[in-house]
């Protein structure tokens, strides 16, 4: 009887080990990646919904801007229509798996996020040459552009900008929820998870924030392959930290309730010492969308423009949080 128990444990590990967790099909249409009407066709044919703020004027600049989990571009419409009018182009797409696209709410897989943004990147090279670029990632999508940002063949960019970058990865989960995740990703991937019941709050503009939970494009509930992803994704930015080449802004907030302090200051303390630090004592998680989101926009035009912080919120030294409210 012992034996046979054994063996029925060791036969499920198997089982187990053996199933991976629940991941996108790849497009069925490769051909050559082109940025038009709207959209961005990957090289596998996928298509992404591309948003942007064309510059009024003489563009000084542009911006890619990636958003976080279960957003997508719509997340930029207020800085990109301010950035707009001071001169900067920028673009925002939604990632795979979210926004208007195909097989809402299933992860994508790490590998296929960061060549998509590598091929964006190419492609509005050519559609703006001759101009500074910058890179803002938001949450998860600075996660993005970290893992994608010491890769061999990613393109030259001028800047990078890290709003609440997303880098709560294994290392910051202790082992009992370390192994639900792992298992759960594996014998229950399409379980949803919510938010609710947290407690947690990830901005203080209670209208944006009612919206969001209107909008059919905005994900609410989570599968748990998803968070798995996500914390392998998480996991890949944080340890990228100290590969990543200046210049960079970090941003963030002293009330953020989603990303905690703690990985966010284990990576500023191994980013390039000439990183620019950015802690702003009233901002929450969204701080573009936060009150006191102007703030946050006028400190990224400025950095970009003259690396200057015109709210006085720099940080110079470690920790980041020692004088946080």
């Amino acid at each position: 009887m012992r034996a046979y128990l054994r063996f029925l444990v060791v036969f499920s590990l198997l089982f187990v080990v053996g199933c991976t967790p629940m991941v996108q099909k790849a497009g069925t249409n490769p051909g050559d990646p082109v940025l038009e009407n709207g959209h961005f066709l990957a090289e596998d044919g996928y298509k992404l919904p591309v948003k942007s703020w064309q510059a009024h004027d003489q563009e000084k600049a542009v911006i890619i801007a990636l958003h976080g989990l279960n957003d997508y571009s719509n997340a930029f419409a207020f800085p990109g229509s301010w950035w707009m009018q001071q001169g900067i182009t920028t673009y925002a797409y939604d990632q795979r798996g979210f926004g208007d696209t195909e097989q809402f709410g299933v992860w994508p897989g790490e590998d296929r996020m960061i060549d998509d943004l590598i091929i964006f990147i190419r492609l509005v090279k050519r559609a703006h040459p001759n101009r500074p670029l910058y890179l803002v990632g938001e949450s998860l999508g600075g996660a993005v552009v970290m893992s994608a940002a010491i890769e061999e063949d990613f393109p030259d960019v001028d800047g990078i900008i890290l709003s609440a970058p997303g880098v709560w990865g294994w290392q910051s989960l202790n082992f009992f929820y370390r192994g639900v995740l792992w298992f759960g990703a594996r014998l229950f991937p399409e379980q949803q998870l919510s938010g609710r019941g947290l407690g947690r709050q990830a901005s203080d503009n209670i209208s944006m924030l009612r919206n969001l939970g209107r909008d059919p494009l905005f994900i609410k509930e989570t599968r748990v392959s998803v968070v798995y992803g996500a914390v392998n994704l998480m996991d890949r930015a944080y340890e990228s930290a100290g590969k990543q080449t200046p210049p960079l802004l970090l941003l963030y907030g002293a009330k953020d309730e989603i990303i905690p302090k703690h990985p966010v200051e284990d990576v500023a303390r191994h980013l390039p010492s000439k990183t620019d630090k950015v802690l702003y004592p009233d901002g929450w998680h969204l701080l573009m969308r936060d009150l006191q989101a102007p703030v946050v926009w006028r400190d990224i035009h400025d950095w970009m423009m003259k690396r200057e912080i015109p709210s006085g919120h720099k940080v110079e030294q470690l920790p980041l949080f020692k004088d946080a409210g």
